[in-house]
């Protein structure tokens, strides 16, 4: 027996016609993207299951009012309600960490190989990625949010100027100064990133 798999829209459709279990299978289908994007904005598990949660429950209240409109974007529709509710948290708690600019080219994410190695090269290899976990907490919001929509969410850059509401130019340059600023802290706090 072949498994049919339904678009956004037609899980959308069968939800608003009463059947309830096409909601959770929209809800599954982008949970892991739009939780990582969460967590790995604002940095506390607590919290993002909180905007989490929020962010599906705006998503039920409009589709249930019937003003969502489709046009075949619905996970940056729902990115959008994450990124809008993740800036309402920042405002209200006021924690916007910053980093200077520099002007020097430089990809983090160039550094950091697969490898398939021995315990200890797993060991150092998770070592790299919590460091540089911790050094994008020091860029401004911005850029911290376009690295991890790009790298973590995989999100391509039309996508994320649609979800911050920019061009994307403006994602773009976002992103070169996000990665411009991660090789300055590099340097600064002198951390290697290979094995």
């Amino acid at each position: 027996m072949e498994s049919v798999i339904l678009s956004d829209r037609e899980l959308i459709d069968l939800y608003l016609s009463g059947h309830l279990s096409s909601l959770e299978s929209l809800i599954h289908r982008h949970k892991d993207k739009v939780y990582s994007y969460i967590v790995m904005v604002v940095r506390d598990t607590e919290l993002a299951d909180d905007l989490f949660q929020d962010t599906f429950i705006k998503v039920i209240n409009t589709l249930r009012s019937g003003s969502y409109k489709e046009e075949g974007k619905f996970i940056q529709w729902v990115m959008r309600i994450a990124h809008n509710l993740i800036i309402d948290h920042f405002r209200k708690s006021k924690r916007l960490p910053v980093v200077d600019n520099s002007s020097e080219d430089f990809d983090i994410f160039d550094t950091i190989g697969q490898m398939d190695g021995s315990v200890e090269d797993k060991m150092i290899t998770q070592q790299i990625y919590d460091d540089v976990r911790k050094l994008i907490e020091y860029l401004p919001k911005e850029q911290r949010e376009v690295l991890i929509m790009r790298h973590y969410a995989d999100m391509s850059f039309k996508d994320i100027a649609e979800v911050t509401d920019v061009s994307i130019n403006t994602a773009l340059g976002r992103m070169r100064y996000a990665l411009i600023n991660l090789r300055k802290l590099i340097r600064e706090k002198d951390i290697i990133l290979t094995l």
